[in-house]
């Protein structure tokens, strides 16, 4: 597993809790000790699973508003716990950070595929790549602009490629 996927899975783990329990309780950063401290003691991930988790929680109003627009068969509180906040990070990394988009899709598919149901990948996939495809051509051409330029950020061997299609499957139950 690459750092940036345990980042991911331990953001995914901190996030799941903290919806959970009702976004109250526990604060997100003593969610996010107990789970490097249980799943990665040693694991030091350069302060990258705080600026998902808290990215994620600064522009929830706008990332559950595209989840809505876009898994339109869907209401949120009927989206799984786990498959939610898969998109939630998904949304994140896809719309509010420089990751290349392919990456960020990518990513959360396989998240899903490890953490959620046996339709959760493409249920992600198929929201992911609906927000991707309304992007302007303009944003599509300079984002994966950065992808050519940034090979670092080439996706690992064996990861998903993310289809073109909107996916109708639905999530799969708590």
């Amino acid at each position: 597993m690459s750092n940036r996927h345990l980042a991911r899975t331990i953001a995914l783990q901190t996030l799941f809790a903290w919806d959970f329990n009702g976004k109250n309780g526990q604060n997100t950063e003593s969610l996010m000790r107990d789970n490097f401290v249980n799943f990665a003691p040693n694991f030091d991930d350069g302060g990258f699973v705080g600026e998902l988790v808290r990215g994620v929680v600064d522009n929830l109003a706008d990332i559950d508003v595209l989840i809505v627009r876009y898994a339109t068969e869907w209401p949120l509180d009927q989206i799984t716990t786990i498959d939610r906040n898969i998109l939630r990070l998904g949304i994140f990394e896809l719309v509010y950070t420089a990751i290349p988009p392919r990456v960020a899709i990518n990513e959360a598919i396989e998240v899903a595929k490890s953490f959620g149901g046996d339709a959760s990948g493409k249920f992600v996939n198929g929201v992911l790549g609906a927000i991707y495809n309304d992007w302007p051509e303009e944003e599509k051409k300079k984002r994966d602009n950065h992808w050519d330029k940034e090979s670092a950020a080439i996706p690992e061997e064996g990861e998903t490629v993310v289809a073109d299609q909107e996916s109708e499957s639905a999530p799969a139950s708590d």
